[in-house]
């Protein structure tokens, strides 16, 4: 079984629904307090043992990739003035530890992969999508990968929603279960609420095999005629072990406006410098 050595974190989206605070700013760089979404995604991959990210990004993305550099002037003027350098520490990503590629077409999720493929090669390989934050301790990925070691094969991280909400996601179709995990034996995209075979909806974690890469070779348009990893998953499914891991923890839709004020106050109130404050000025606020 080979290990879990690379990453991909797709983020080469226009973040439209937050305008116009991402008109010059990736929303991946929009801050959960005071630490961007991709670098809460990159921590933890980290946590989970992965070794190399790949960004694949867009037109607009920098930022990005300023964020994960060393910022010379900054640590520079900040060492004079005796100011701690490790908050940013985890913001360094070595040559040998990311890698950046480009989409250069909206096409979809399935799309954005593939654009990775060189990089991922013929191994398997962890997927991020940084606006949904998982939230826990440990991380959803590193109890993915302990997942894996198990079973091996395919996994992605699901969560139950009312089923009202199931058009909106991607939902399994579940076999037998093991404690948090469970068989997937179908897979469908956005399904109508009468239609789906379960609430369990795909959360925005994977452990993919290197074979689905081929499938999106082929470019095949599906759902909002874009290609989606979600078919390409599905086709895998009769050939290779799959399996969702019902994350233990806490997921905030980020793309949502709503979700991402969620996020905030949920890290806010675990904050041991701030958790007080902010309390009473929400009560307050409440009143």
């Amino acid at each position: 079984m080979k290990p879990i050595r690379k990453a991909v974190f797709p983020v080469a989206g226009l973040g439209t629904r937050f305008l116009p605070a991402t008109k010059a700013i990736p929303k991946e760089m929009l801050p959960i307090v005071d630490r961007p979404l991709i670098q809460y995604a990159v921590d933890e991959a980290r946590e989970a043992g992965i070794e190399q990210m790949i960004f694949v990004t867009g037109r607009g993305k920098s930022a990005i990739e300023d964020h994960f550099d060393i910022a010379f002037e900054l640590e520079k003027t900040m060492s004079e003035r005796g100011k701690d350098l490790s908050v940013l520490e985890p913001t360094r990503l070595g040559p040998g530890n990311c890698a950046y590629v480009r989409q250069q077409e909206p096409l979809g999720l399935g799309h954005a992969i593939w654009c990775a493929r060189d990089i991922v090669g013929d191994e398997p390989f962890a997927i991020f999508l940084p606006d949904e934050f998982m939230h826990g301790s440990p991380g959803c990925m590193k109890q993915m990968v302990d997942a894996y070691h198990r079973v091996g094969g395919n996994l992605i991280s699901v969560l139950e929603v009312p089923h009202e909400q199931v058009s909106s996601y991607g939902v399994i179709t579940p076999g037998a279960r093991d404690g948090a995990l469970t068989e997937v034996r179908g897979l469908v995209e956005k399904p109508k609420a009468e239609d789906a075979p379960s609430n369990l909806i795909v959360s925005g974690r994977y452990i993919l095999q290197p074979e689905v890469m081929r499938v999106l070779q082929r470019q095949e348009k599906g759902a909002g005629g874009e290609i989606q990893l979600t078919d390409a998953m599905a086709e895998m499914i009769d050939s290779q072990a799959f399996h969702a891991v019902t994350f233990d923890g806490a997921r905030y839709d980020c793309g949502s406006k709503a979700g991402y004020i969620q996020a905030n106050l949920a890290v806010a109130l675990e904050r041991p410098d701030m958790a007080d404050e902010v309390r009473a000025f929400a009560l307050d606020l409440l009143k």
